[in-house]
């Protein structure tokens, strides 16, 4: 056996060569995250609650479990270099910073579109959804979102394409993923792309874990909708305050939310930028496998 372009190629050829190629590791990890998102949602239909909200609970509780059980016993074990993106080590820290940061972030795209007279308060809301939103816009869409586009898509094209390729692919997949929201346009979709695909991507580069993005993740999109009242990714809030965007689409982002606006883009790209920058004085830039050669171990992370 040889290795060539950083992943195994077999000189007679073998199944499990084959499966550690980069995209079919890939295609392999897509299928087990549907696979468990699909079971967790077979087994909480076995069960029926009383209430709407405890069925709901219930759901997201089994279908998070599931994938994370998937991630943990099978995902991180594919490919030619195993990696768990969710070790422990370092978790609370990493998630605490993402959920300061994701929060700085939105009250300084909110404050900003407030001095621009387009973000609008209009009164007291309530906080009857805020456990609701907690679990659902919060760590339900964090973890599934992240394990998805950073711990299945950037990890695999990563190793094929190296860093930027990565980047720049799982960025764009971030931003179509959103293009059929309510209230999505275009360039909504160009916005999620560089705000969440760079700024997640970039706090991935950094970290090597998915712990700091799911943080960032999670407050950024329960701060806008629960705490400000902003529309999260075109979907209607019930939030501490009642609120209204107004003004031109490019600075309140419209019907979509401050997400599609000039103002949450600019702020989101620049603190992405910084991830990117420090991951690369940190060194945590892998080449494409084509450039890397016959040695890719050191540089993929592995000992």
């Amino acid at each position: 056996m040889t290795r060539r372009f950083g992943f195994r190629l077999a000189t007679e050829g073998s199944w499990r060569d084959f499966l550690d190629f980069p995209l079919v590791a890939l295609a392999i990890a897509v299928a087990l995250f549907i696979g468990a998102s699909e079971i967790g949602q077979a087994l909480a239909s076995l069960i029926s609650l009383p209430t709407q909200a405890g069925q709901t609970w219930l759901t997201n509780a089994l279908v998070l479990g599931v994938i994370l059980t998937t991630y943990k016993v099978a995902i991180v074990r594919l490919g030619a270099f195993p990696r768990d993106d969710l070790t422990y080590s370092g978790a609370v820290v990493n998630v605490g910073a993402g959920i300061l940061i994701g929060f700085l972030l939105m009250a300084a795209s909110v404050g900003i579109a407030a001095i621009s007279h387009v973000y609008h308060l209009l009164g007291e809301g309530d906080s009857s959804e805020l456990i609701h939103e907690l679990v659902t816009t919060g760590v339900m869409t964090a973890f599934t979102e992240e394990i998805v586009f950073r711990g299945i898509l950037f990890r695999w094209l990563e190793e094929l394409g190296g860093t930027w390729v990565a980047l720049i692919m799982s960025s764009a997949l971030f931003g179509m993923a959103h293009v059929f929201n309510a209230n999505a346009t275009w360039f909504a979709s160009l916005a999620v792309a560089i705000e969440g695909g760079f700024l997640l991507g970039g706090a991935y580069m950094l970290t090597r874990n998915l712990w700091l993005p799911i943080g960032i993740h999670a407050a950024w999109n329960v701060t806008q909708g629960e705490v400000f009242g902003v529309p999260v990714s075109g979907g209607p809030v019930h939030g501490l305050v009642r609120a209204r965007l107004a003004g031109p689409p490019l600075l309140s982002g419209g019907g979509f939310g401050l997400e599609a606006s000039l103002i949450a883009l600019v702020i989101a790209a620049a603190v992405g930028a910084c991830f990117v920058w420090l991951a690369i004085r940190r060194g945590e830039i892998v080449r494409p496998a084509w450039v890397r050669g016959s040695e890719p171990a050191d540089e993929l992370g592995q000992s």
